[in-house]
């Protein structure tokens, strides 16, 4: 009886030894040749940092700081977004970071793939975050959240932190990449304007605004001058407190008692 098993137990280890063909690994993105490197970042949508697809991004930081950068993509394109954050040694416990993207109308946008909130540990050096993008349509519905071009956001912050690592100091290096182009179906539509948030302040007014002219009155009428609006609470108003005072007097004399002579 035990010589199937010893059959089973060489044709397991057999099997076992055979060398599968491992899978191709997504290639990551890389920065186009002679883009100038960013070494700042934002604190907010107003004062994000712009940025172009293929510039790298390496800026310091602290843990907690919220990090913004913004980019501009057209109808038919992928981007990427991947980004590294650096610790330092003596951390205290694990810590869970994100990557957000946002549209022009401050709409977040979802990730098709990459790891957009992972957690390090207390021992890790490094943690790596990724979100690729949905293709950027020419048009869309308006009830939709679908990306349309204009301008895009990006903010990297970190959700879960140990108290004593708050402020700790923190190396971010991010890449946005464009990934693909021109294969998007044509759509039935075109979109009037790009998703750009408009930032330019209104005009200050020095002068006092003319006052409107007065209506003239239709009628003519002498008393049309002097008559107060119906439409005004205060006649109202009046009204009623005339008819509560005639209704107080009629109540007074129906209940009043005659006096006796």
């Amino acid at each position: 009886m035990r010589t199937p098993l010893i059959r089973s137990s060489a044709a397991l280890a057999a099997a076992a030894a055979l060398t599968l063909p491992a899978a191709p690994a997504l290639a990551a993105p890389t920065p186009s040749p002679g883009a100038a490197t960013v070494t700042k970042a934002g604190t907010s949508f107003l004062t994000a940092t712009p940025i172009t697809a293929g510039q790298p991004v390496r800026v310091g930081a602290a843990g907690g700081d919220y990090l913004y950068w913004s980019f501009a993509a057209s109808a038919g394109q992928v981007h990427e977004i991947a980004a590294t954050v650096t610790f330092p040694k003596g951390r205290t416990g694990d810590s869970t970071w994100t990557v957000e993207v946002f549209d022009g109308l401050r709409r977040r946008q979802a990730c098709t793939a990459g790891a957009q909130t992972p957690t390090a540990g207390a021992s890790a050096t490094s943690v790596a975050l990724g979100c690729t993008l949905r293709r950027v349509r020419s048009w869309a519905e308006p009830w939709s959240a679908d990306p349309l071009p204009g301008t895009y956001y990006v903010r990297l912050s970190v959700v879960e932190l140990p108290e004593p690592d708050l402020g700790l100091p923190v190396d971010v290096d991010l890449l946005v990449a464009e990934v693909g182009d021109g294969d998007a179906p044509a759509d039935d539509g075109e979109l009037k304007a790009p998703l750009v948030p408009n930032t330019k302040a209104g005009t200050v007014l020095t002068g006092d605004p003319a006052a409107a002219p007065a209506d003239e009155d239709d009628d003519g009428s002498l008393l049309a001058g002097w008559l107060p609006d119906l439409s005004s609470r205060w006649v109202w108003t009046t009204i009623g407190g005339v008819l509560a005072a005639v209704a107080g007097v009629v109540g007074f004399a129906l209940t009043r008692r005659p006096r006796r002579p």
